[in-house]
């Protein structure tokens, strides 16, 4: 289970600063490790807000 989650943790961070980092890059040119990591970071934290709350409205 939290190997799983782990797994999640890192796959979507993964995944948010490859998508903000093109962003970045293709719309403004460059691209800061600061904002990358920091936007990235904040998608993770409502990507897990999110997952709480299904699971909370799912129960009742």
């Amino acid at each position: 289970m939290i190997l799983r989650e782990l797994f999640i943790f890192i796959a979507a961070f993964a995944a948010f600063a490859s998508a903000v980092s093109a962003y970045l890059v293709a719309f403004h040119g460059a691209a800061s490790l600061k904002e990358v990591l920091s936007t990235a970071f904040a998608a993770v934290i409502g990507l897990y807000a999110g997952r709480y709350l299904e699971r909370r409205l799912i129960r009742g």
